[in-house]
């Protein structure tokens, strides 16, 4: 059932639009200045965004060409001592290149496709992106599994003129919170390099807040995106389950994993959200049914007023968040069986990975797979057919619950995660990490998201005393994205002010 949303400040987009169209839509929605702070305040850091690259491009003052070479030069400076960042599991400087110079020649000729036309763009690991194979964190499952072309998402991108630039790091199988990769490389901080880059999607947020990519492609199964993003200071989008195709992508979760974007505005995850949008292929079986898609008006003279907001009263907010936060009108509501809940989706997600991989699994040796991901399938393949069943029925109840606060709410607010990034161990470079403990932690405020398929965006807020990112996060009714794009654009416009940069930043645009 799809109730009438009754969005504010937002513009009905027609479905039968191309992807470069749906994007010029999007930009249509976004203020003529680039100005995304607060009249009066300026940034200490911001992150290049899309229209500074094309912009840069379109003057002819640098090319993607240009661009395409320091970002190859800066990931071979990042994957090398003293820095090892393991960003990505593969990248081709030659493929690159080629999509570098074709952009180039089409902005010589005054004819870019799209304003997304020459901005590189990371894609994770999970997702099939010619002509890498996907290999999902594994050294394995792209023998069994070999990928034939873009996932739909992807297409999108290309079909917009985007340098898909390489797949990202990943935690193995997507079975981790940490990023920590014994086959690849534990993916790290750019905003301090001991730490944890948080998975599954980690690379993805890190290449992102490193500045080697404005925009980067995620999935989130388990605030697989929304968790890395918030521990690396940068924005992360996951949208409404079926609102994004996801054929092409690893079937590991069937009924939790959505396509989400990271970015480093809230302005960039929006036009990139319009271009992977669309009507779902011919061929593909359609679990959902789609409403009508509404961007935001972010141009709009007038505010949206009346918007209600709630936190969990249990909820442990951060000294920055809760400043945030407190900048907010907010009513407390409490959500019952909250680890109940975490539990269930656990089963949820467990069971679905490990059904998906059965047939591969049955032949596989386990020395393939990281301790970390053997341990992790082990206990997924324990769980029961009753249990999975049970699981349904508190996805259910939580549901209800959930509409019913929807109800008297528009919005819930809440910390990301329970942690910032924890240090990494050194034993865990050559096993994987099952951190249970900070696992918990930080996938607590994600879980609704996923288990219930609703929308949810976090922005940086702040930072902890260590100076590592802190992320605010608001999760929206179902199909909702335009109202938390709204809210999150209204939050970053607060907080820009305070941003700091990271410590392992590429100044690709060589501005200062």
């Amino acid at each position: 059932m799809i109730a009438d949303l009754k969005e504010q400040e937002v513009k009905c987009i027609d479905s039968d639009l191309s992807s470069p169209e749906q994007v010029q839509q999007a930009m249509n929605c976004l203020p003529n200045s680039s100005k995304n702070i607060l009249p009066g305040l300026k940034p200490s850091f911001r992150h290049w965004t899309i229209l500074d690259y094309s912009r840069a491009y379109s003057s002819g003052e640098i090319t993607p060409r240009m661009v395409a070479e320091r970002f190859i030069a800066a990931v071979h400076e990042s994957s090398n001592p003293p820095l090892q960042m393991s960003l990505f599991i593969n990248y081709n400087a030659e493929d690159i290149l080629r999509q570098a110079t074709d952009s180039t020649l089409r902005y010589e000729r005054g004819q870019p496709i799209s304003i997304l036309d020459g901005i590189p763009i990371a894609i994770k690991d999970e997702i099939d992106c010619s002509p890498y194979p996907t290999t999902g964190g594994t050294k394995w499952l792209q023998k069994v599994r070999p990928c034939t072309g873009d996932a739909w998402c992807v297409k999108r991108l290309r079909l917009c003129g985007a340098i898909l630039v390489g797949k990202t790091n990943m935690h193995e199988l997507g079975a981790g919170t940490s990023g920590i990769n014994p086959h690849y490389g534990a993916t790290r901080n750019p905003y301090d390099i001991s730490k944890i880059a948080g998975g599954s999607s980690g690379g993805s947020a890190a290449v992102v807040a490193a500045g080697l990519c404005p925009v980067a492609l995620g999935v989130d199964g388990g605030g697989s995106v929304r968790m890395p993003a918030a521990l690396c200071g940068v924005v992360g989008l996951k949208p409404t389950f079926g609102r994004i195709p996801h054929s092409g992508v690893l079937p590991l979760n069937w009924t939790v994993g959505m396509v989400g974007v990271l970015a480093g505005t809230i302005e960039d995850a929006f036009i990139v959200y319009a271009a992977i949008n669309g009507q779902l292929p011919s061929d593909q079986p359609i679990s959902t049914i789609q409403p009508k898609l509404y961007f935001p008006l972010l141009n709009s003279t007038k505010s949206i007023s009346d918007v209600k907001l709630a936190k969990y009263a249990e909820n442990m907010l951060f000294s920055s968040s809760r400043q945030a936060s407190g900048a907010l009108r907010l009513e407390e509501v409490t959500i019952p069986e909250i680890e109940v809940m975490r539990l269930a989706h656990y089963s949820t997600i467990g069971s679905e990975c490990s059904t998906s991989l059965s047939s591969h699994l049955e032949k596989l040796n386990p020395e393939e797979l990281g301790w970390d991901a053997r341990l992790g399938l082990s206990v997924y393949s324990s769980f029961s057919s009753k249990e999975y069943i049970n699981a349904q029925k508190i996805r259910n109840r939580q549901m209800q619950i959930h509409m019913k606060i929807f109800a008297q709410t528009d919005v819930i607010v809440s910390p990301t995660t329970g942690v910032t990034a924890y240090p990494i161990q050194d034993d865990a470079l050559e096993t994987g990490e099952l951190d249970y403990i900070n696992g918990a932690a930080l996938i607590r405020y994600s879980i609704a998201g996923n288990f219930l398929g609703l929308p949810a965006v976090t922005v940086p807020v702040g930072y902890d005393k260590s100076g590592l990112p802190i992320g605010l996060q608001f999760i929206g009714r179902p199909w909702s994205e335009a109202t938390l794009i709204h809210i999150a654009s209204a939050m970053q416009a607060l907080c820009m002010p305070g941003y700091k940069k990271p410590e392992v930043f590429y100044n690709l645009l060589n501005k200062d």
